[in-house]
């Protein structure tokens, strides 16, 4: 008589590493996420130009990209939590300093510090850790999971800033960032990734050939240029969309819905719709994650993006009303981060896991790139042409391209992929 030993438990999802760097996603990104409310204080405060605080936050989306690789080197090298400390130390460090600079060059020069910081403690390494921890048949819903995290932040961070400023100085409000960006240290000790996670057959290999492997194809190249389009569109709208809530839509009804919870004014429903899109993208970032376990990673980009061209369009092309902005906030919001769990999914099922945080943080620099063009833009335009129409109608065609350019990616490993 034989017997059979037990079935194993099946793999938990919701682990102490994924609830760790969820929490450390949804600190920083509550910080982040509320920059796009301190441009009219600080422009009106020192009497700069709407394009010389635009310069800042565009440097910092830079900063953030040219980091990110840098940042998952450096975990996959001394370890991660290494790599946060150091990215959590530089974010507040870069936001105190940043409270007490009077010039715009002073401010550009503090954003790479802030930039670097959010590196440290953001999706490149915080989704690789959260992704090597994961089994592999709950992974893509755990990268939603964490990515969703930085949402709920989105949710928090625009309305404390409002309520924040409406109290303090925009300096002192820094100060008070500072310090929430260094609770987030508190997480640490559960950041440890199972080593069973990386003892691959390639865990050994060294990264050189696997990242220029992953330069000479064409599949990583097209992930790479897709990727522009979500940090255009996501970095301009973080820091303007306020600003342009402000200026062009109408006052909220004094006796209206939106006056029983407290929004009299285009600056408050400003805030609200950022908390809108992270609401609505807890939602969406999660479902993305778990189609993404079920479904074809491309062709869910590609449909992404292709949705939020028709959103974007049909937003500007019809009156500027509290109706018309919430409605684009919650349309924008389910699909607002829903690109990350797919696209570094994509980047671990095709390239692995030992080196994701280096090769996530590459495809990650092109996102930057597009968000430091999207803020920068919107500053110039505005500041030449008095309105943010043609950067919004380039954020259009981007998404556009990144919808087309998603079709041909191939989804095997290169050394596994029939010749064409």
């Amino acid at each position: 008589m034989t017997s059979t030993s037990p079935a194993a438990p099946p793999a938990p999802i919701f682990t102490p590493v994924l609830v760790a760097g969820s929490l450390v996603l949804m600190l920083g990104f509550a910080i982040r996420a509320s920059f796009g409310l301190f441009q009219i204080p600080i422009a009106e405060g020192f009497g700069w130009a709407r394009s010389d605080f635009s310069m800042a936050i565009a440097i910092q989306n830079l900063a953030w990209g040219i980091g990110q690789p840098i940042f998952g080197a450096i975990a996959e090298r001394f370890g991660d939590r290494k790599a946060v400390i150091l990215g959590a130390l530089a974010y507040a460090l870069g936001l105190v300093l940043s409270a007490f600079a009077v010039t715009p060059g002073q401010h550009w020069g503090l954003e790479v510090l802030v930039g670097f910081g959010i590196a440290g403690t953001g999706f490149g390494v915080i989704l690789a850790i959260v992704g090597r921890a994961a089994a592999p048949e709950h992974r893509s819903l755990t990268l939603g999971i964490a990515t969703a995290a930085g949402s709920a932040g989105q949710v928090v961070g625009p309305p404390v800033a409002e309520a924040l400023l409406a109290h303090y100085a925009w300096p002192s409000v820094f100060m008070i960032f500072a310090a929430i960006v260094l609770c987030s240290l508190f997480a640490l000790p559960f950041l440890r990734t199972p080593q069973a996670a990386t003892s691959t057959a390639v865990a050994d290999e060294p990264l050189g050939p696997v990242l220029a492997r992953a330069l000479r194809d064409p599949t990583f190249i097209m992930i790479f240029l897709g990727f522009f389009a979500c940090g255009y569109q996501l970095a301009f709208i973080t820091a303007h969309f306020p600003a342009l809530v402000t200026e062009m839509c109408g006052t909220p009804a004094p006796n209206g819905p939106l006056a029983a919870i407290g929004i009299s004014t285009t600056s408050a429903l400003g805030a609200l719709s950022l908390a809108v899109i992270g609401m609505a993208n807890v939602v969406g970032t999660v479902t993305a994650g778990w189609l993404g376990q079920r479904y074809s990673r491309k062709y869910l980009l590609s449909g992404i993006y292709l949705l939020r061209t028709l959103i974007s369009a049909a937003f500007i092309l019809t009156p500027i009303t509290p109706a018309t902005v919430l409605l684009f906030s919650f349309s924008m919001g389910g699909l607002w981060l829903a690109t990350v769990p797919l696209t570094s999914g994509l980047v671990a099922q095709i390239y692995g896991l030992r080196y994701m945080g280096t090769l996530y943080g590459i495809v990650f620099l092109s996102h930057q790139i597009g968000g430091f063009l999207g803020v920068w833009l919107g500053g110039v335009m505005y500041d030449l042409n008095g309105t943010y129409g043609t950067v919004w109608w380039i954020g259009v065609g981007v998404g556009a391209f990144s919808a087309i350019i998603h079709l041909p990616v191939r989804e095997t490993p290169p050394d596994l992929r029939i010749p064409a």
